[in-house]
């Protein structure tokens, strides 16, 4: 069966790096590629691996790329620190390799979020999806600073059947900072596209954002967890567009 090289980017994890680290034991080398982390995220994650490195950040994508290259082997599991392989998956992907011909370069790979401790069922999550299981030499992710994804064109991509688990966020702080962060880092994507900030970019498209994930993904279904999902994600859309609107003057 082909090796497998797993590849986890790191920054201020130390309450999810070990936990994220044993739940790759069927991968025969873990990477971690850290920015630099502030809490004890390298400390833990030396106590499982060897294999940690510290480069600079300048987004998710360009982490990622630097660091696909540099496994050692042809198949590459990539995991965020707040994800877990569930033994399922771990048995399906080591499955999968024994097959000496595998047509696809990629696979796609299901995510079963939890908030605040929650399963979350619906509010648009119900859906999630990443590309997380790549051949080394033909994969890259775009350039996306938001939800960067592998770049699928002219590669062959399939779906697993098992899923990941996904712990979202900690805490209502925790998810409004990283909507923050990532309505600025949405603003300078949508900078070539959107020429002109107006009242519909900072009222209309939030009130959409809300309706779509609490009535069409039916995040009433959810309860109070399925309202602050849709309310959060609404704010981070107004808040990608003020931020555009600083960028415009």
């Amino acid at each position: 069966m082909p090796k497998i090289s797993a590849i986890i980017p790191t920054f201020n994890e130390a309450d999810n790096i070990a936990a994220a680290i044993e739940s790759l034991t069927f991968c025969d080398e873990v990477v971690v590629v850290d920015s630099f982390s502030e809490d004890e995220t390298v400390e833990i994650a030396k106590q499982f691996t060897s294999n940690v490195v510290q480069r600079k950040y300048t987004g998710p994508a360009d982490q990622k790329n630097w660091a696909i290259p540099k496994a050692k082997h042809e198949w590459v599991f990539i995991l965020d620190a707040d994800e877990r392989v569930t033994p399922e998956l771990a048995k399906e992907i080591t499955t999968l390799l024994q097959n000496k011909n595998i047509e696809e370069d990629a696979f796609w790979i299901g995510r079963q979020s939890y908030f605040m401790g929650k399963k979350v069922n619906y509010s648009g999550w119900q859906k999630d999806k990443v590309v997380r299981l790549i051949r080394r030499d033909t994969c890259r992710y775009n350039l996306k600073q938001v939800h960067e994804e592998i770049d699928t064109t002219n590669i062959k991509v399939g779906v697993l059947k098992e899923k990941m688990v996904h712990y979202t966020y900690k805490s209502m702080d925790h998810f409004m900072d990283k909507m923050d962060r990532y309505a600025k880092w949405s603003a300078e994507d949508h900078l070539s596209k959107t020429p002109k900030v107006t009242w519909f970019h900072l009222n209309v498209k939030p009130t959409a954002r809300f309706l779509k994930h609490y009535i069409l993904q039916l995040g009433f279904l959810d309860g109070k967890v399925g309202y602050q999902i849709s309310k959060i994600m609404a704010w981070g859309v107004k808040r990608r567009y003020e931020y555009l609107q600083k960028l415009l003057k």
